[in-house]
């Protein structure tokens, strides 16, 4: 079983030769303009995924999917020469599900600014629910009115060492 080092060269090999080899080699009308993102070889070196973006709609993809599938053996036998492993691995080709999440996430933040735009609107011109400051400070008066009838011997009692007062 060969170390995660080197699989990870030679998927960066495979990327690139797949990639140089569909621009330069590769003629097949039915492939669009297709870009290699990524490529991955399993542990004992024998499976490779490449994953791919193709920029366009949904039919461009299904024929750049088309013609990489034909174009397997031919990119096989170019990734063997160039990168001299004793048994080529075997080509996966998948479509890279990137440029989707990243869409997803484009979206999630749009929605996301605008219901902070719909607060920002409502928030305009609003007053505190309990004033500006709703919260008292040490010395302030207050009325009893705020806060309902004071019972006796309760904390102006205290204060003013009534009968609630703690004795010495």
């Amino acid at each position: 079983m060969a170390d995660n080092a080197r699989a990870r060269k030679l998927a960066d090999r495979i990327q690139v030769v797949v990639a140089e080899t569909l621009d330069r080699r590769i003629k097949d009308p039915r492939l669009g303009f297709v870009t290699i993102t990524d490529a991955r070889v399993t542990g004992d070196l024998r499976e490779a995924t490449v994953f791919y973006t193709v920029y366009g709609d949904d039919e461009e993809r299904a024929a750049s999917a088309a013609a990489l599938e034909s174009a397997k053996g031919v990119l096989r036998s170019e990734v063997g020469r160039q990168t001299g492993v004793r048994h080529t691995p075997s080509l996966t080709f998948v479509p890279d599900a990137l440029p989707d999440n990243a869409r997803t996430i484009d979206d999630l933040l749009a929605r996301a600014r605008a219901q902070d735009e719909q607060v920002r609107e409502t928030a305009t011109g609003a007053d505190y629910a309990g004033g500006p400051d709703p919260y008292r400070k040490p010395g302030e008066e207050f009325e009893d009115d705020d806060l309902g009838e004071e019972e006796p011997g309760g904390a102006a009692g205290r204060e003013n060492g009534g009968e609630g007062a703690p004795r010495a």
